[in-house]
């Protein structure tokens, strides 16, 4: 094993042990180096990577600490390593969301309030009947997260904001090139939203599935 992995893990095992807490300070370099028996630099160079992954918050002039080691927090490491798709392995990608998406939408129509319906509706009818294909996006990336939000689980709306990032191209080149794209997308929206008005899971897991499929589907069809 290579030094600093061998540094990474024996950090890892404090943390999983519980030896370090989230928000906990990290004893001084050279104790915890000690402690290791790990070099001043190959710790250095584990505690860089584990901040990269938002395991650790390196502070200048305060220390090195645990982060809150967040769901949301951990995960954002997946969104920065899925924008490194290939064009090829977005319909990867959304195979994945429609697994997900679907489920946290059912999961959402038990769950979200009718004041989070009401801002999810408000914000359908402010884009109009006749949006750009870049509001379009928008307004769809903000739809689902709300939803997801919905469903309280925190885990699941992370690692779905972290692979929408290569959907986003598929929906644009769809909304350019598909004439019935804008309006479709706007009814499946009203009936995801319909669904969990009356609480229905199925209907919106239906839905949902529907939505994701249907830019697989085009997706498919063009690659």
């Amino acid at each position: 094993m290579a030094v600093t992995d061998e540094a990474i893990e024996k950090i890892k095992a404090m943390i999983v042990s519980g030896a370090l807490r989230p928000g906990d300070r990290l004893p001084k370099e050279s104790e915890l180096a000690a402690e290791l028996g790990l070099s001043r630099n190959s710790l250095r160079e584990a505690v860089r990577a584990l901040s990269l992954i938002r395991i650790l918050d390196v502070r200048q002039g305060d220390g090195t600490y645990v982060t809150s080691l967040d769901p949301q927090l951990l995960l954002e490491a997946l969104s920065f390593v899925v924008d490194f798709h290939r064009d090829d392995t977005v319909l990867e990608f959304l195979a994945v969301r429609r697994i997900l998406e679907p489920a946290a939408t059912a999961m959402a129509a038990t769950r979200i309030s009718p004041e989070e319906l009401d801002a999810l509706e408000g914000k359908l009818d402010a884009l109009g009947p006749t949006p750009s294909v870049e509001e379009l996006v928008a307004s769809d990336l903000e739809f689902h997260r709300g939803i997801v939000q919905g469903s309280g689980n925190s885990v699941l709306c992370s690692l779905l904001d972290g692979l929408s990032g290569p959907t986003t191209r598929a929906r644009v080149w769809r909304g350019l090139t598909q004439e019935d794209a804008v309006s479709r997308t706007l009814h499946e929206h009203r009936a995801i939203l319909s669904a969990l008005r009356d609480a229905d899971a199925e209907a919106a897991r239906s839905w949902a599935t529907v939505h994701v499929a249907s830019v697989e589907q085009w997706l498919r069809s063009t690659l």
